[in-house]
């Protein structure tokens, strides 16, 4: 009784993910992350680097007198690096930490689409050798493909990104 209790409270978790996603691609992948985590959207400008930063961190921006650090997303899921080129964006996002709320931002190939998931289409993520990817939502089943959906707090969480998110807040 109790694994059938535990199989219902993880179906009613992902029916509970359905929402809007905005959906962007990385090389030949497509991603979505909650609209709601979302402030805004920017095409590619001048970014600052910062010494001694991690390689996926790309540097800061300077978005109306807020600096906000840029993750090179291709670099933190390590694929390789790509040009630059005019579809590359920034999304700029908030992230949860410690009851606070940070301001982020992501260089990604190109923003797709805002989108609505039912959560009845959106699967567990997968399992990697017993372990699950915590920074995975859920795997979206839409418009006959798939989308993995990132929980953006765990994919930014990580100590150096959010020492250099609180120093620029």
């Amino acid at each position: 009784m109790a694994a059938q209790d535990s199989g219902s409270q993880a179906g009613d978790a992902l029916l509970a993910k359905g929402g809007k996603y905005l959906t962007f691609a990385l090389g030949n992948e497509d991603y979505g992350l909650e609209i709601l985590k979302v402030r805004e959207i920017i095409a590619l400008m001048d970014i600052t680097p910062v010494p001694l930063a991690p390689p996926h961190v790309r540097g800061v921006i300077n978005l109306r007198g807020k600096i906000i650090p840029v993750i090179d997303l291709r670099l933190k899921f390590s694929m390789p690096r790509s040009d630059d080129h005019d579809r590359k964006c920034i999304i700029v996002v908030e992230v949860a930490r410690r009851g606070r709320t940070t301001q982020m931002s992501m260089l990604v190939d190109a923003v797709s689409d805002v989108m609505h998931i039912d959560g009845k289409d959106i699967a567990p993520p997968p399992s990697f050798g017993g372990s699950e990817a915590s920074f995975i939502l859920g795997m979206g089943k839409c418009r006959g493909g798939l989308k993995l959906l990132l929980d953006i707090d765990s994919v930014l969480s990580t100590d150096d990104l959010l020492t250099i998110g609180e120093v620029s807040s």
